[in-house]
């Protein structure tokens, strides 16, 4: 027998069902380019919906110059003093790489920040299907490298710096990962990869929680015509910063925590990827929570498991950030 979600993921079902503005299946294009240039209020009914920021967190917002033009970045940073630089984590947000911004992870940016005791910064990189691959990772990566070095800046040690991502940003961090590790860039000490879409193949289709999916929050529709926009016509889906779970080398990454839910169609992506990382040798841990849907983390007060993972995040990055390295093992 089928176990029933929770009272408040039936609510968020059928918010979903309801508000065709909340799946990208039912946008005309014209709605969807709305829906892209909506600012989403600090205030009022949207923090009901997303959660309220953590109080003692100060949140700002800054801009930096890429090859593109400025570059949008939002910053948690807590109010109370440390005595010490504190950690770094560089948060990509999910939406498909169609929708979202950083404005949308307050409500868990704030409680790494406070919890954690870290600087949380955010990136509103380009949004596909005007700005499709490889143009979101390219930004996150410059981000990754203006972290890297602002990091003193901000009243943080880019010693410790750690990556964190949900759905597509999920994606984002863990090719990041890879990339930072093959290119020499900024040493990652922690991914925060949360219900991460590792694998845009064919294959997807294959999965049991693909297959399986009862569309809550994000349908199979949806999943198609967010990879649709994203992919621009005739690139090759195996690329491994599309589909990080095919890179051929996924060794000497930074160790991992992956948060995955059982209502998710994107379940088996992040399964297959923390047993990937594992087999590689990489440490991974796999945080899972069966009766939550795609993006519960999004919804606080809807979705009762979402403190329950904030809280595991925290303690893994905790574990892997929260006392500075040794000096001998810094580069």
């Amino acid at each position: 027998m089928t176990e029933r979600p929770p009272l408040g993921v039936r609510a968020l079902d059928r918010l979903f069902r309801a508000a065709p503005a909340m799946s990208v299946a039912r946008m005309s294009e014209e709605r969807l380019r709305r829906v892209q240039g909506t600012t989403i209020p600090s205030r009022g009914p949207a923090n009901l919906l997303l959660g309220r920021p953590r109080r003692g967190v100060r949140i700002s917002t800054c801009t930096f110059p890429t090859s593109h033009g400025e570059l949008p970045l939002r910053l948690y940073v807590p109010q109370r003093p440390a005595p010490t630089p504190r950690p770094v984590v560089l948060h990509l947000h999910g939406g498909g790489f169609v929708l979202g911004s950083a404005r949308q992870g307050d409500w868990l940016c704030s409680a790494v920040a406070d919890e954690l005791d870290a600087v949380v910064v955010a990136v509103d990189y380009r949004l596909a299907p005007t700005h499709r691959f490889p143009a979101a990772l390219e930004d996150c990566y410059e981000a990754l490298l203006w972290t890297a070095q602002h990091a003193a800046a901000l009243g943080a040690d880019p010693e410790r710096l750690g990556l964190m991502g949900d759905s597509a940003g999920g994606n984002l961090a863990a090719v990041l990962a890879l990339r930072a590790r093959d290119e020499g860039g900024p040493q990652v000490r922690h991914q925060a990869l949360l219900y991460p879409a590792t694998d845009l193949t064919e294959s997807l289709r294959e999965h049991a929680s693909y297959v399986g999916n009862r569309g809550i929050v994000l349908s199979n529709d949806d999943l198609e015509i967010f990879y649709g926009h994203y992919l621009p016509e005739g690139v090759d889906p195996t690329d491994w910063r599309l589909s990080p779970v095919l890179a051929r080398d996924l060794s000497g990454l930074p160790p991992a925590v992956v948060v995955v839910a059982g209502l998710d169609p994107l379940h088996d992506s992040g399964v297959r990827y923390a047993e990937a990382l594992v087999s590689a040798g990489t440490p991974a841990r796999v945080e899972e929570f069966h009766l939550m849907p795609h993006g519960f983390l999004s919804f606080p007060y809807l979705a009762r498991s979402a403190r329950a993972a904030a809280a595991a995040v925290v303690d893994d990055q905790r574990r892997h950030l929260g006392e500075a390295p040794p000096l001998s093992g810094r580069r």
